[in-house]
C-alpha cells in the first residue's frame, strides 16, 4: 500500500549489467512507505548503483521494481519526480563556492523551475520569494540545521562546513521538493561514532515523518531494514545469500530482502586439472629435460606461449566506464 508522504519500494530479480559484467543482480525487496532501509556492504559492491537505480537515475537490465505506483525501468522519469538525492558524491555534490544561503536559494529556484507546476512561475515575485523562504525554513527544521549557529551564519561557505553539517545541508536541499523517496550515499563516511549515531537518528526522524529513506552505509545500526551486499570476490559472510538460493536476510522481523551473488571462481587445483601438464619442448631425445637449442641466428621450431586472461566481471559501483554507460540512460540527477 502506498502513502501520500512516502513511497513503497518493491523489487524482484532486480539487476544491472555494465560493459564489464554485473554490478548487482537478483535483488528482491519489499518495504512499506516510511521505511528506513540501509544498503549495507563494502565499497565497490554495487550499493551506490543500486541506490541510483531504485531512484530512477540508472536503468536496470533485468527484473523490475516499483517505487510508489511507478514501475521501473519503464517509468524512470516518474520515479525521479517523486524521489530526491541527498548527498551522493560525484552525482549531486554541493557547490563549494557558494554560501549556505546561496546553496539553499539555488536549490529552491531549481526545484520551482523544473519540478514545480508551470503556474507557479506566473505568481508575483514577492509571493514566489515568500513561498521559497517557507520551504527552506521547513527543510532546515526537518534536518536540524540552524544557519545562525554556523561560524558566519547563513554566509558561511559550504567548503567550511563540517561533514555532518554538510550532510544536513544536502538533505535540506533534497527536501525542498517534498520527495516521497529520499536516497543518501556513504552516510557513515568520515563520521565519528557519535556523529554516525546522530546521522542515523536524523534519517529515522525523516522516516517517521512518512518519507521512505534509502541509505548506503558500511555498517547499519539496529532497528532498520537491512539489505546486505557482498563483493563478488569476497568470501560469503553470515547472513549473505549465495546464488542460486535466495533466502530472506532482513535483520529482525522485516520485509523479504535478498541480494544475489555470482558463483565462486574455480580453485587453483581445478584450473591445473583443466589445463593439463605443461608441453615438453625437448625433442633431441636426451633426458636432461631442457628444450633444444638451435645455432645462433635460428629460432626453435616451436615456442611455448602462455596467455593469461583476467576476469572482467565488474564488482564495483565506482568504475568510470560502467558508471558512464549507465548514467547515459538517466535524466537530471
Amino acid at each position: 500500500m502506498d502513502s501520500p508522504h512516502g513511497a513503497a519500494v518493491k523489487a524482484e530479480g532486480f539487476g544491472l549489467k555494465g560493459p564489464r559484467g554485473w554490478v548487482f543482480r537478483n535483488v528482491d525487496l519489499d518495504a512499506a512507505p516510511g521505511s528506513l532501509i540501509a544498503l549495507e556492504g563494502p565499497s565497490g559492491s554495487g550499493r551506490t548503483c543500486l541506490l541510483l537505480a531504485l531512484t530512477g537515475r540508472m536503468k536496470p537490465t533485468e527484473g523490475h521494481a516499483e517505487i510508489g505506483r511507478h514501475r521501473l525501468p519503464k517509468k524512470m522519469a516518474a520515479v525521479r519526480r517523486i524521489s530526491a538525492l541527498g548527498p551522493v558524491p560525484g552525482v549531486n555534490d554541493l557547490d563549494q563556492a557558494l554560501t549556505v544561503a546561496e546553496q539553499l536559494r539555488e536549490g529552491a529556484l531549481l526545484q520551482r523551475r523544473y519540478d514545480g507546476p508551470v503556474r507557479a512561475l506566473l505568481r508575483p515575485r514577492g509571493e514566489r520569494r515568500a513561498s521559497a523562504e517557507a520551504r527552506i525554513a521547513a527543510a532546515l527544521a526537518a534536518v536540524g540545521l540552524d544557519p545562525a549557529t554556523l561560524p558566519k551564519g547563513p554566509r558561511t561557505s559550504v567548503r567550511d562546513l563540517e561533514r555532518l553539517e554538510s550532510v544536513r545541508l544536502s538533505l535540506a536541499v533534497a527536501l525542498l521538493g517534498g520527495p516521497r523517496l529520499l536516497a543518501v550515499d556513504d552516510l557513515d563516511l568520515k563520521l565519528s561514532d557519535a556523529e554516525r549515531a546522530e546521522a542515523w537518528a536524523l534519517l529515522r526522524s525523516l522516516a517517521d515523518r512518512g518519507t521512505t529513506v534509502l541509505a548506503v552505509c558500511s555498517e547499519a545500526p539496529e532497528g532498520v531494514t537491512v539489505l546486505r551486499t557482498v563483493d563478488a570476490g569476497a568470501p560469503a559472510t553470515a547472513g549473505a545469500p549465495t546464488a542460486p538460493a535466495r533466502p530472506a536476510v532482513a535483520r529482525d522481523a522485516g520485509p523479504k530482502i535478498t541480494w544475489g551473488r555470482p558463483a565462486a571462481p574455480a580453485s587453483p587445483a581445478d584450473a591445473d586439472a583443466a589445463t593439463g601438464p605443461a608441453p615438453d619442448n625437448d625433442t633431441d631425445g636426451d633426458t636432461d629435460g631442457k628444450p633444444d637449442r638451435k645455432p645462433d641466428g635460428e629460432k626453435p621450431a616451436t615456442e611455448p606461449t602462455a596467455k593469461t586472461t583476467e576476469p572482467t566481471t565488474n564488482t564495483t559501483d565506482e568504475d568510470p566506464k560502467g558508471a558512464d554507460d549507465a548514467l547515459a540512460e538517466t535524466g537530471r540527477a
